[in-house]
């Protein structure tokens, strides 16, 4: 049985950290990625995520969408959906966040090696997942077939444009992009995320899947993977929501008996399948 100081946040888990927003970017007219200054001695997993904290309005769980293996300033994308979100969003260049974690279970990528990698991601579903991508690319010896689908509503609410594109010009990974509604002069696929799935090159019985987005997404992009015999265990969701503390304390986040920013936030579908899609459990 665990004790109580076993279970306890690594000390100074609840103390944030004063940052230097170092580098702003608008991705979409909602959507905005933050560069800060990387606290001394910060190393973190691909699916981790920090606490940022909006000077003097609150704080709010935000993926850290940057590359793992480097060393420069910790990368954040916030989407303004709230009052806590909208002070990040608004923060400017040489403004002040403050940061704790990294917190949460992350992807699978260490487990993925020798095999297939298929990443499903819908609109901001994509900043957790491009550490995964930064990594596999890295790395890219170590992984056989790589696929990356992504969709959004429409052309303009996508982000990373310009990383998308230099991802599609490459040869070891294959690229795959769809929105919900063509606008504008867009030429290229229009459908859901999940109707990418079945077109797409892997080996199911190789392929570790890693699936991020809005959760009516992700329930028919597991299905559209199982469909092609992709195991529920090698199918992994992030189950970002309703995370206040990062730590397990204040339980607005628990998943029947999990709290997704302690044992999650990504999980194989194996073990969430049972409560996935309930409303504010």
């Amino acid at each position: 049985m665990a004790t109580a100081a076993a279970d306890a946040p690594a000390p100074g888990a609840l103390a944030p950290v004063a940052c230097r927003v170092l580098g702003r970017h608008r991705e979409t007219h909602d959507t905005v990625t933050l560069e800060v200054e990387r606290p001394p001695g910060f190393a973190f997993a691909p699916g981790q995520f920090n606490m940022l904290y909006a000077f003097p309005v609150g704080e709010v769980a935000i993926s850290i969408s940057g590359d793992p293996d480097g060393d420069g300033p910790l990368v954040h994308t916030v989407r303004d959906v709230g009052l806590v979100s909208h002070a990040l969003a608004e923060t400017r260049r040489d403004g002040w966040v403050g940061v704790r974690g990294p917190f949460g279970r992350g992807w699978p990528v260490t487990e993925a090696e020798g095999g297939d990698v298929v990443l499903v991601a819908g609109g901001v579903g994509l900043p957790p997942l491009r550490p995964v991508i930064y990594h596999v690319l890295a790395h890219r010896d170590r992984y056989h077939r790589v696929a990356l689908l992504y969709g959004a509503r429409a052309p303009e609410e996508m982000v990373f444009t310009r990383e998308l594109a230099a991802w599609r010009s490459r040869f070891d990974i294959d690229v795959a992009v769809t929105v919900d509604t063509a606008r504008g002069g867009w030429a290229g696929n229009v459908g859901v995320v999940p109707s990418l799935v079945p077109r797409a090159q892997f080996d199911a019985r190789s392929t570790t899947a890693m699936v991020c987005g809005p959760e009516i997404m992700m329930r028919f992009a597991v299905t559209a993977l199982g469909d092609r015999g992709v195991s529920v265990d090698r199918i992994f969701l992030s189950m970002e929501r309703n995370m206040r503390c990062g730590v397990g304390f204040c339980g607005h986040c628990q998943l029947g008996p999990e709290f997704i920013c302690k044992d999650g936030p990504v999980f194989p579908y194996s073990e969430v399948s049972r409560w996935f899609g309930v409303r504010e459990l």
